[in-house]
């Protein structure tokens, strides 16, 4: 059996790639330890800098394989179909807690818990053919799954989430766009390419302001006010004023070259 995700890393950027093409990359139990294994480890991975999350094929993800979740009979029903769904559900906590950045690269169908993997990355994009769904909702569950009644209404805003939600329609490429769920809309060549631009600007950065910045968006999503959101940034700005990275950004701005950034 082939493994369920392929990890490339170059330099300060890993790629993962999803590898279940012949089922359109839906989730089963491997490729799902699979993804949560390796997010949990990129939070003590400063190495890692991006982490661009891809698949092969021509879907990005078809959601839950509901063949190949092996029934564990020592426990109940209830206690097994919690199990499956914490073991997803973790894997999207894991992608917004882990420090490096989340660029998604999808084609074709995202669907249920393929569209909650683009919901927990950071930047989005997709090529002309990218449709997306809540899926949940057509198998006779509720719509809110995997993080999508959190993600969707703050991506989107209530009524497109609500469309999505609670008739489980595909959302097409130029929708997509429109309501600001991914950056553009490129051709499947140019993918990479696109991401690329993105990362080249984001390793231009100090490894910590990236780390810290990803977790004040998060943060402060949540938080109660703007005085709160305030005090996050005053204590990350004052805290990475401090690191020798700070002032070699400065001597490179004035110098007019790239900074050596140590991670100190």
């Amino acid at each position: 059996m082939s493994d369920p995700i392929l990890i490339t890393q170059d330099g300060a950027v890993a790629t993962v790639t999803l590898n279940r093409p012949e089922r359109l990359n839906a989730m089963d139990e491997a490729l799902i330890f699979a993804l949560r294994d390796y997010f949990q480890a990129l939070h003590d991975r400063h190495d890692i800098r991006i982490v661009v999350l891809k698949a092969a094929g021509r879907a990005f993800c078809a959601g839950l394989d509901l063949e190949a979740w092996p029934r564990d009979e020592s426990v109940g029903p209830v206690q097994h179909t919690w199990r499956t769904q914490r073991s997803i559900a973790s894997v999207m906590q894991l992608m917004r807690s882990c420090p490096q950045p989340v660029i998604a690269l999808a084609q074709g169908a995202a669907c249920g818990g393929g569209l909650s993997l683009l919901l927990a990355s950071d930047i989005r994009f997709c090529t002309p053919d990218f449709r997306m769904k809540a899926a949940y909702i057509k198998i006779g569950l509720g719509g809110c799954d995997m993080g999508s009644s959190y993600f969707l209404p703050r991506l989107v805003g209530a009524s497109l989430a609500s469309e999505m939600i609670l008739t489980g329609r595909f959302i097409h490429a130029d929708r997509a766009l429109a309501s600001g769920f991914v950056s553009a809309i490129v051709e499947a060549s140019e993918m990479d390419g696109a991401a690329q631009s993105i990362i080249d600007e984001m390793l231009l950065t100090a490894p910590m302001g990236l780390r810290l910045s990803k977790d004040a968006l998060n943060r402060n999503i949540d938080a109660p006010g703007f005085e709160a959101a305030l005090a996050i940034e005053d204590r990350q700005q004052v805290l990475l004023s401090q690191t020798q990275d700070a002032s070699e950004a400065q001597r490179a701005f004035l110098e007019k070259r790239r900074p050596d950034y140590q991670d100190r």
